[in-house]
Parts: structure tokens; sequence; C-alpha cells
């Protein structure tokens, strides 16, 4: 399966071209505003408005052998820790080996934000080279997954 945190995830579209090239069945997780697709393959799943609602049912869910794709953290470890293999929007893999000290640094990142409310800017845009290496991140992990 292939879970996808789909509020304001930029790939959505590649997940589905990649999932369908696989078979895989996916979630498009998000409390409302998206397009349901077509695909037979892709449902849409619409929770309820509340904080890290979308985040607990994908968490509840994933599972050794999954893919989630998420840019949230917290959610990223919560899957890393039941066996998922994770993938960030730009293609960068959370694992047990990492997802510590990206969830410190987010942690740090966000007191500094706190203490400085002048603080400008945020992160890089989203570019072709992200989506690129999203793809064959994404190509990757479902083959790695296939093989589990």
């Amino acid at each position: 399966m292939i879970y996808v945190d789909a509020d304001a995830c930029p790939v959505k579209a590649e997940v589905e071209k990649v999932g369908t090239r696989h078979g895989v069945k996916m979630f498009v997780v998000s409390n409302g505003g998206l397009r349901p697709s077509q695909n037979p393959l892709v449902e849409t799943v619409i929770v309820p408005d509340g904080p890290d609602i979308a985040d607990m049912w994908i968490a509840d869910r994933a599972v050794a052998g999954d893919v989630v794709i998420t840019g949230d953290i917290p959610l990223a470890a919560k899957c890393v820790e039941a066996g998922a293999r994770v993938l960030k929007h730009n293609g960068e893999a959370l694992t047990q080996a990492n997802i510590g000290n990206i969830l410190a640094t987010r942690d740090l990142m966000a007191d500094i934000r706190a203490a400085d409310p002048f603080r400008q800017g945020g992160g890089k845009a989203f570019s072709k080279a992200d989506r690129s290496r999203f793809l064959d991140a994404l190509e990757r992990e479902l083959r790695a997954a296939k093989r589990m």
C-alpha cells in the first residue's frame, strides 16, 4: 500500500503514476478539498477537520512493506517505527538511521522560529529536480517493498 499525506502534497500525480505502474493500492488522505481520482487503485480518504487527524489515520494503518509519502516529520517517525518506508516530497528517505536527527532538527527550528517572530523566509521552493528525485526514490522504495 501507499499512503499519501495529501494536504499540500506536490507529488500526488507522480505517486499515482508510479503506483499504478506497480499495481499498488493507494490511499490519498486529507481533510477535504481534493478532486478524487478515477483510478480504481486510488482511494481518496476524507477525514474530519482537526489537528493531525489525517496523520493519525495514516499512522494507525501503515505497516512494514507500506510506503508513506509525507512532509510531516512526527508522522514519518511513527510510520518508520511501524516499519513502513517513508519518503518526503523531495525524495529524501526517512529511516531508522536518520529520523531521530531529523525530528530533533525540526524541534530545534520550531524553537528558533518561536524565539524570533520577525524571522523571514522559509524553505526553498519545490523544484523540477526535487520532483525527479522523488520519482526515482519512489520507484526504488516500491521495488524494495515488493522484495519484503
